[in-house]
């Protein structure tokens, strides 16, 4: 038996190499096999955090009985979603076309060729063997019939798509999508929509933003919609069970309405676009009284354990984060975070237990499996010293579990969204630490991702794997590099963001609009457009707001024009889905800034220029570009260019469309600017 998973550089597919399944890598040679037996492909799509994966794998790729048809029957490709979001991307879409819906794993029945002609999701056992035989028996006795499917299916997803002309969104598209959000809003428990609730992190921009541009025509004494929806939400979600109350970090999701029960797997991606929301919440000043005090500091406490959390547990030997941790550990969902009140006695005594048992709503009947809690944190508790030393207690005790597998492969993409959050919460939370480790992660993706200008989507062990960047690698990782420049100054950084960008511009764009695979990738049977945001920005979201910021740093009108082309979206989607449009959405508040330029100039060790520095970041507008310099040499950043230290000091510029005000060398006056802009 052959398997040859073995030097995949993918966890999830090396979790599939000793399978009695005799498994291909996607690749052509696969294809021709299936040719040359003349039997049908069978491709499984799923990735290594995924609970379902797991539960499929055990059931049937682990049997040998099922392995054997399969050996038999077919030819059997494994796919990692995240090594390869381009395959994922086009045989989801063939599965939600044909299910009406879709997920992971992911089970699709395609001719030697490629094009998929049954679909679906997680079979168990007994039905995906008796699935095997019948996909068999039709193969070999209505092959016509499935080739037609096939055919059917390539011709209708290959057709062209075209967005209609709009213009990027305006204010009146921005107030309507908020308006829709405020009939879909959970006023009871936070969030959007019922069961599953999903973290809506860029939605929490958007809205940030939002608030940020509509607050002044409001009563001090009359929170905006935009503030409360956001507010309520980031409330919900810290003290609910998505969060890790002990270790930071969110979980994927939550399957209930209030937010009590994960779903275990930890993402980077949710983490690192949860970071950037709540240390940028967190820059609104607080609202009057303890109340206000305390939802302040919540925020605050939040974005800090949420970066703790990546630097602790997904940061990698070489300096980048890993994607995920998984859901499962001993063989079962989210043993390593549940508590039962035994538990809580065993670890702490009576009294601490009780404690605990009460601020964390540990119950003898649980609110998990097998009579387990869930740890929350319904209300903060007065004794706080009493509070922490229970909380540091119990995550010692955690430590001791059988923790969850890690997938270590560094994606290109997440991050890109990593560097941006950890940058920009270092400077607002006055952590160098995290502009550190955000640093260390860029120069990971320069050294081993980048290749001849164009990146790879994947590396492990510091090793680059062999999948070719999509539109959301360049796009995040431009993003990732823009403000690092803005936190350190590197022109470096800057410059290396407009090469990704003109290779986005060059390689992904076309008159059909943008693509999420380059011109020259690998030919699927459709080339995947996708342009919603789901639980990452859409490669064209995240390619908007990249050449938006980097035509504010160097006044490139191209660069401007294509972020103004690739929001077209967004005002598509405002009233129907705004849900869908969260990062979108929230670059149209930024257009509709300017956005605001700040040019900081100073001596890089002088205090006052990083207190200069902080001031922008946290009293501009959201989407604000920002960019920094000595005042000595502009780096070859058009925005830092004839900026000068004013009699020697620290000096601040803020211009919009590279007209600016007078230079101000004082936070106050810094931050009296900034506000009445606003």
């Amino acid at each position: 038996m052959s398997n040859r998973l073995r030097d995949a550089t993918s966890p999830y597919l090396l979790q599939h190499a000793d399978n009695p399944v005799e498994w291909w890598p996607w690749g052509e040679e696969a294809f021709a096999e299936a040719r040359r037996r003349d039997v049908p492909v069978l491709i499984s799509v799923g990735y290594a955090a995924c609970h379902w994966c797991h539960v499929m794998a055990h059931e049937s790729f682990e049997d040998r009985a099922t392995a054997e048809r399969m050996n038999a029957l077919f030819v059997n490709i494994k796919v990692d979603r995240e090594e390869r979001p381009d395959v994922d991307a086009v045989y989801m879409e063939a599965t939600q076309a044909m299910t009406g819906q879709g997920g992971w794993p992911m089970t699709v029945f395609a001719t030697p060729d490629g094009a998929p002609f049954y679909c679906g999701t997680y079979f168990p056992r007994d039905h995906f063997q008796r699935l095997l035989e019948g996909v068999s028996q039709a193969w070999r006795t209505r092959r016509e019939e499935l080739l037609d499917q096939g055919r059917r299916v390539v011709e209708a997803l290959g057709a062209p798509r075209g967005l209609p002309d709009a213009p990027p969104p305006d204010p009146a598209v921005l107030d309507l999508a908020v308006r829709a959000l405020v009939r879909d809003y959970d006023t009871a428990e936070g969030g959007f929509g019922g069961a599953p609730k999903f973290p809506p992190s860029m939605l929490l921009s958007f809205l940030t933003a939002h608030d940020e541009r509509t607050r002044p025509a409001q009563s001090a004494d009359e929170p905006t919609p935009s503030w409360l929806m956001a507010l309520g939400t980031a409330d919900a979600m810290a003290r609910g069970g998505i969060y890790d109350q002990l270790g930071g970090g969110f979980a994927r999701y939550a399957v209930d309405r209030e937010w009590v029960v994960p779903h275990f797997e930890k993402m980077l991606y949710d983490n690192a676009l949860l970071l950037r929301a709540y240390a940028r919440m967190a820059r609104r000043p607080a609202e009057p009284g303890p109340a206000g005090e305390a939802s302040a500091a919540l925020l605050r406490r939040i974005a800090a354990e949420t970066a703790d959390w990546m630097l602790r547990d997904l940061r990698t030997p070489e300096g980048g984060f890993a994607s995920a941790l998984d859901a499962d550990s001993d063989g079962e969902e989210g043993t390593y975070y549940v508590w039962t009140p035994g538990q809580l006695r065993e670890v702490l005594g009576e009294e601490d237990a009780a404690f605990a048992a009460e601020v964390f709503g540990v119950t003898d009947q649980g609110t998990f499996e097998h009579g387990t809690s869930v740890l929350r944190l319904p209300s903060t508790p007065a004794d706080t010293w009493r509070y922490e030393r229970v909380r540091a207690a119990l995550l010692a005790a955690r430590e001791g579990r059988t923790p969850p597998a890690r997938d270590d492969k560094v994606v290109a993409a997440w991050n890109g969204l990593a560097i941006a959050g950890l940058a920009e919460a270092g400077i607002l939370l006055e952590r160098p630490d995290l502009v550190a480790a955000a640093r260390e992660a860029a120069e990971l993706l320069l050294s081993v991702h980048l290749r001849g200008g164009r990146l790879v989507r994947t590396s492990r062990d510091g090793a680059a794997g062999d999948s070719p960047g999509v539109l959301e690698d360049y796009a995040d990782v431009a993003e990732g590099l823009l403000a690092l420049h803005g936190a350190t100054g590197e022109a470096r950084y800057a410059r290396v963001a407009g090469e990704l960008l003109d290779v986005v511009l060059e390689r992904f764009v076309d008159e059909g609009g943008f693509h999420d695979t380059a011109d020259d990738a690998e030919k699927l049977f459709n080339r995947p457009q996708d342009p919603t945001d789901n639980a990452v920005p859409s490669g064209r979201s995240a390619a908007a707001g990249a050449l938006l910021s980097y035509a504010a740093l160097t006044g490139s009108q191209r660069h401007r024009e294509a972020a103004e082309r690739a929001l077209v979206p967004a005002g598509l989607l405002a009233e129907k889905a705004p849900r869908f449009a969260g990062w979108a959405l929230a670059v149209g508040e930024a257009l509709l800034s300017g956005p605001l330029e700040i040019a900081v100039v100073g001596d890089p060790d002088d205090p006052d220029t990083g207190e200069l520095v902080r001031t922008a970041l946290v009293h501009a507008p959201l989407g604000t570009v920002l960019s920094r310099g000595d005042g000595l040499d502009d780096g070859g950043v058009p925005l830092l260019r004839d900026r000068v230290r004013v009699d020697g000091r620290p000096t601040a510029y803020v211009c919009e469309g590279f007209v600016c005000r007078l230079p101000v060398t004082s936070p106050d006056d810094l931050r009296e600017l900034l506000t009445g802009k606003r």
